[in-house]
């Protein structure tokens, strides 16, 4: 049996469903291809141990689809203030909305509450489809575009696939689209702890020897933990007796929030700097983490694969309503000059800043402490890096300026 749709769309995460979203929302038939059904609900008082943080750009986006409402009722947390300290010297930054035009800097949101909004809203689409725990085996050429064919034997037509199946992409290996890059030799624990002291709606975050050490607020009063660490002490934070790992946290915090009273499930993954060579083929697409990988300090991963979905979303939009061809090289060449050039730049910052930061000589910690408290007496230049963290820069896909 042969299906067809418009655009397959491989990987069910936050940034396929957002394209899979939009682009039903857009009059496009698709099918989304996942590896499983998501959580949709779970146990009061359960926290996820991924989440992201949405800059302004990508609530517009939420927003634009409809699933910004279903996100909020399943649970958001503003956050007003950014805290930034080096812990090598006195060197700090404050950035606060009150000096935006917005209410808050961004929204700490678990990433399944993400999903669970995205997937609900999709299901309810008219001309798309869900396919879970049935793998893709092969993307052959059609004369249409690709033939995509799954592990039960079910073939897909369709005149465009779109991989958003994450770092280690198999459909990017199946097409031989190359990457470049490099480990960081680094593991992002993370984790959710309870504080003495309330978070404040603030995100907090400590520059320290392995690595930085955020606190994200969430709606419940506790805290995530992203603590960037050596691989080999990522692995002993994870493993020790919980008591050991309150204390050693404690510490790693100075204080910040008080002593650190509970601390659920902990968990780390690998660090990377990974970049494909090129975002398309025939008729195919990557978007999101399976075309870049960046270093998580600022947590502008998940924003970088939004824009990505919204700039895809708007192509294809118009593609559609011109009558051309979905998978024509002409769109997907427009999408790859689009984005490469943004996430290069974006994830360019990043690995300067892991290397500023990962430098302990004391003349450049002086010079550097300097320079952070050059930026945060200065308006301007504060006004300058909120606007860019927030993701409100020229250039925006529809979706994302509005």
């Amino acid at each position: 049996m042969v299906d067809q749709y418009e655009v397959v769309v491989v990987g069910g995460g936050i940034v396929g469903a957002t394209v899979a979203c939009g682009l039903a929302r857009a009059g496009i038939s698709v099918a989304l291809l996942n590896k499983d059904d998501p959580l949709r609900t779970w146990p009061l008082g359960d926290c996820d141990l991924r989440v992201s943080a949405l800059t302004q750009a990508s609530v517009n986006i939420m927003q634009a689809l409809g699933a910004w409402s279903g996100i909020v009722q399943r649970g958001v947390s503003p956050y007003r203030d950014m805290r930034v300290y080096d812990g090598d010297s006195n060197g700090f930054l404050h950035f606060d909305s009150a000096e935006t035009h917005f209410q808050e800097l961004g929204f700490i949101v678990e990433n399944r509450v993400i999903i669970a909004a995205l997937w609900d809203l999709f299901e309810h689409s008219d001309r798309s489809a869900l396919i879970c725990a049935d793998p893709v085996v092969s993307i052959a050429a059609h004369p249409l575009g690709r033939q995509v064919t799954l592990q039960s034997g079910k073939s897909i037509k369709t005149q465009l696939v779109i991989a958003a199946d994450g770092q280690h992409s198999r459909l990017r290996r199946q097409m031989g689209i190359s990457v470049q890059g490099w480990p960081y030799h680094q593991h992002g624990l993370v984790t959710t702890v309870s504080t003495a002291k309330s978070h404040q709606r603030t995100a907090w975050q400590r520059f320290l020897e392995q690595g930085p050490l955020a606190f994200l607020p969430l709606h419940n009063g506790q805290s995530s933990i992203v603590w960037t660490l050596g691989s080999a002490s990522a692995k002993a934070y994870t493993e020790c007796p919980e008591a050991d790992f309150l204390a050693a946290l404690t510490m790693a915090s100075d204080g910040l929030l008080g002593e650190i009273t509970a601390v659920g499930a902990r968990a780390s993954f690998p660090l990377n700097f990974q970049h494909a060579n090129s975002y398309t083929a025939e008729a195919f697409a990557l978007v999101g983490d399976a075309a870049h990988t960046m270093h998580p300090l600022a947590g502008q991963g998940a924003n970088a694969g939004l824009l990505d979905a919204a700039a895809m979303i708007e192509l294809l939009a118009q593609a559609k309503e011109r009558r051309r061809p979905l998978g024509g090289q002409q769109v997907l060449r427009r999408y790859e000059r689009w984005r490469k050039g943004d996430n290069l730049v974006m994830m360019t910052t990043m690995d300067l800043l892991k290397r500023m930061y990962g430098i302990h000589d004391q003349p450049f910690v002086q010079l550097r402490s300097l320079g952070m408290n050059m930026i945060n007496n200065s308006r301007l230049l504060k006004q300058m890096f909120n606007q860019y963290a927030m993701g409100l820069r020229s250039g925006l896909p529809t979706l994302a300026a509005k």
